[in-house]
């Protein structure tokens, strides 16, 4: 993730080998247990990524060619926060919700032409990248939208009181990076987007995900009917879990943050135990499936990049993952919406600006939802 790691050497200047063939070179040890990367989503359904570098080498240029980017930089220019050098890193991850190709099933509703951010993310990842802060970001936030032009030159017109994930359906990745930076005055070192498909694939290719349900969540909108008691949810079920909203809590899109939180520290702690660094099909399987349904900045596009982003993450557990609510109160005028508590939301941005803990102070009395515990992993 940071420019500081250094991704696994490795990769190829060659063209693909066939997977009975060894690369010349010198033999690398095989990965130890600690030697992980972190899966990184964003959901959820938001943003997931694994990609560790040993095993995937000879088959780099296949893998390169699904990879999907956005120029991020190109399309917004230098009017964007600095960047603050303190070894720190930010990322925002999106899950949208569109519902064209095979989104439509899984998605339900209208194909519209259109998506937005159905779930946003901002992961801080402190100096050292051995833990991390992830500030959820409520969809139905009414925020002032900043003009922003898109990945194709189009510029849009700044617009105020709109929802927060009306930005990624005006403008896409680069006006929902703008839209973030302008509300929390925080440079975006990177972007990372999945969508309904994608994200269902990736937990059937994990094999399936392990939580603990404290509640019968039972919500016919998102497909899902769950006892309370332990299941491993596969990639639909998985999917219904971190979209509904009906099912459980007080039908808010804050108690459906809670229960995709909860989810996330499920599918990282999951990753360490399906053996991916050990079975170089089940890796290879893994990233081939992560690098078709993943969308990320060009900075890092790449394989390779990718690779040294992994591994900047491997050392953060979900024991070492505090994971808040940006700060919010209900808007007077609309139960339905939130506004942003600015006086808290700014201890919240203050804290990532200088890399230290948020406070606890921070959440203290904002709106939350209800859904806190009735998903453990």
């Amino acid at each position: 993730m940071s420019a500081e790691s250094t991704p696994e050497p490795g990769i190829p200047e060659a063209g693909p080998k066939g997977p009975g063939r060894r690369s010349r070179g010198r033999r690398r040890k095989a990965p130890s247990r600690g030697r992980r990367a972190l899966l990184v989503t964003a959901w959820t359904a938001a943003g997931i990524l694994v990609l560790g570098g040993t095993g995937v080498g000879y088959l780099y240029f296949k893998l390169n060619g699904n990879l999907k980017t956005v120029d991020i930089n190109q399309a917004l220019g230098t009017d964007r926060p600095t960047k603050v050098d303190n070894g720190s890193e930010n990322i925002l991850v999106l899950g949208s919700d569109s519902r064209s190709g095979s989104n439509k099933k899984l998605g339900g509703g209208t194909d519209d032409g259109s998506a937005r951010s159905d779930t946003a993310m901002i992961i801080h990842v402190y100096e050292g990248h051995r833990k991390a802060a992830v500030v959820s970001v409520p969809r139905d936030t009414l925020i002032d939208r900043p003009s922003c032009t898109d990945a194709q030159g189009t510029t849009h017109s700044a617009a105020t009181g709109v929802m927060f994930n009306s930005a990624y359906s005006t403008g896409g990745a680069a006006c929902a990076v703008k839209t973030v930076e302008s509300i929390t005055g925080i440079r975006m070192d990177h972007y990372l987007e999945v969508d309904f498909s994608g994200f269902q694939k990736l937990v059937d290719e994990l094999g399936g995900v392990t939580v603990t349900t404290t509640k019968t969540i039972d919500d016919r909108e998102s497909h899902l009917d769950l006892k309370a008691g332990t299941h491993t949810l596969d990639g639909k079920q998985a999917l219904g879990l971190v979209r509904t909203r009906h099912g459980v809590g007080d039908g808010s899109d804050l108690g459906r943050i809670q229960l995709q939180q909860a989810f996330v520290k499920a599918l990282i702690d999951q990753v360490k135990q399906v053996g991916v660094f050990t079975s170089p099909k089940k890796l290879y399987d893994l990233a081939d499936t992560a690098t078709k349904t993943v969308t990320t900045d060009s900075d890092i596009g790449s394989v390779n990049s990718l690779i040294g982003f992994a591994n900047g993450l491997k050392s953060i557990s979900s024991k070492n993952m505090h994971m808040v609510t940006m700060p919010v109160e209900y808007d007077p005028a609309n139960p339905n919406r939130v506004i942003v508590a600015e006086a808290k939301a700014k201890l919240v941005w203050k804290a990532l600006k200088n890399d230290t803990p948020i406070p606890a102070s921070a959440t203290k009395g904002t709106a939350t939802g209800q859904a806190k515990g009735v998903v453990t992993s």
